[in-house]
């Protein structure tokens, strides 16, 4: 899935823009707990900013960063 967001977005809202969570209190502990790749490598930062490109990766699911 490709997933089209602005500059500045954080990988919180990246979750839940893509619908894979309920909401962003979800996300946070999912990023936190470590269930959340970026890249491929464990991402464990709620606050950090996806570039375009990023590959997101939660639950078998991947999501690709575009930004708009």
């Amino acid at each position: 899935m490709i997933l089209e967001v602005r500059e500045n977005t954080e990988l919180k809202n990246v979750l839940k823009l893509a619908s894979l969570v309920e909401s962003g209190g979800v996300s946070k502990h999912l990023i936190k707990d470590g269930e959340v790749k970026l890249n491929g490598i464990v991402e464990t930062r709620v606050s950090k900013k996806v570039e375009d490109g990023d590959i997101v990766e939660y639950s078998g699911e991947i999501v690709e960063i575009k930004i708009i």
